[in-house]
């Protein structure tokens, strides 16, 4: 296997899809699905039901998984 040439922490620049242009950090790296995760991009609403702890439920919005080649890598 290829070495992955993102890291947590890098700041990467979106060239595809409806972020493009957008500069962001990487926040988490996905090396088997070849994807990673960035700060602010691919916003989805997802409902989460009531438990103990979060007693009303509700929606949160979570950043999803991103192929690397929709991405490059941007000197700090």
């Amino acid at each position: 296997m290829a070495k992955f040439k993102f890291k947590k922490g890098d700041t990467v620049e979106i060239i595809a899809g409806d972020d493009r242009g957008t500069k962001a950090t990487v926040l988490a790296v996905l090396p088997k699905k070849n994807k990673v995760i960035v700060e602010g991009c691919k916003i989805v609403k997802k409902s989460i039901k009531p438990t103990e702890d979060n007693t009303k439920g509700g929606h949160i919005n979570k950043e999803m998984p991103i192929d690397v080649s929709n991405v490059r890598k941007v000197e700090a």
